[in-house]
């Protein structure tokens, strides 16, 4: 019978606060780059121009379709080089950081984009023509007309996929990234207390997820009145 020893908990704590910066460091920048290249796609896809509504389209169905496991190895073994290259980071970043941070922004993105089209759909195709008929430009009516309408809508939808995405973060162990949930196991395994270490770290994304919802869902009572 296993028994318990919780003593090295309060010792571990500062070093669990550093791991728990990076997985609030990646939810973070995924959610913000999440959203604004998912309204992009969005966009795209209700576009009349087929090319854009086929780009976002396959862009979707590519990310929906692959785990998102293999997208964070994919990024971390084979394109380091290309997002050196492409962002011009510097030789001192950590690419493994950075290939995570990528990886969940262009993975989320293709999840919010389905969110904010179907926000975009809801809002009465009568307000875009009555835009139109004011002399706005299609761009000038999204802007202005329907995007705040439909975020207004979408926001407790929006910040439920950031609660997932904040739980998805624990896969960067795939590629030894030393977030929250793997920090508290590396703990574990240093001082021999890897269930409790294990333990503890889920019953922090439950209260910290819990507290999450509770707080979307009041949300959406405010936003529904």
């Amino acid at each position: 019978m296993h028994h318990f020893d919780w003593s090295g908990i309060p010792g571990a704590l500062p070093t669990l606060w550093t791991g728990a910066i990076v997985t609030f460091k990646i939810t973070l920048i995924a959610i913000v780059f999440g959203i604004v290249w998912g309204t992009i796609l969005a966009m795209f896809r209700l576009s009349s121009i087929k090319p854009l509504e086929w780009f976002a389209k396959l862009y979707v169905t590519l990310f929906r379709s692959i785990p998102l496991v293999m997208v964070l190895l994919w990024f971390f073994l084979i394109v380091p080089q290309v997002l050196q290259s492409v962002l011009g980071l510097s030789p001192d970043i950590d690419i493994r950081l950075a290939s995570a941070m990528v990886a969940f922004s262009l993975f989320e993105a293709a999840y919010y984009s389905e969110i904010i089209r179907a926000g975009i759909q809801a809002v009465p195709r009568g307000q875009v023509n009555a835009a139109f008929a004011l002399g706005m430009t299609y761009g000038q009516a999204m802007r202005l007309i329907v995007l705040p309408q439909a975020f207004r809508a979408m926001v407790p939808l929006l910040l439920t996929q950031g609660i997932v995405l904040f739980q998805d973060t624990s896969l960067v162990y795939v590629i030894s990234l030393a977030d929250f949930f793997r920090t508290a196991t590396n703990i574990g395994d240093r001082d021999g207390t890897s269930v409790e270490m294990v333990l503890f770290a889920g019953a922090c994304y439950f209260v910290i997820c819990v507290i999450a919802s509770s707080l979307v869902k009041g949300l959406q009572k405010k936003v529904a009145r």
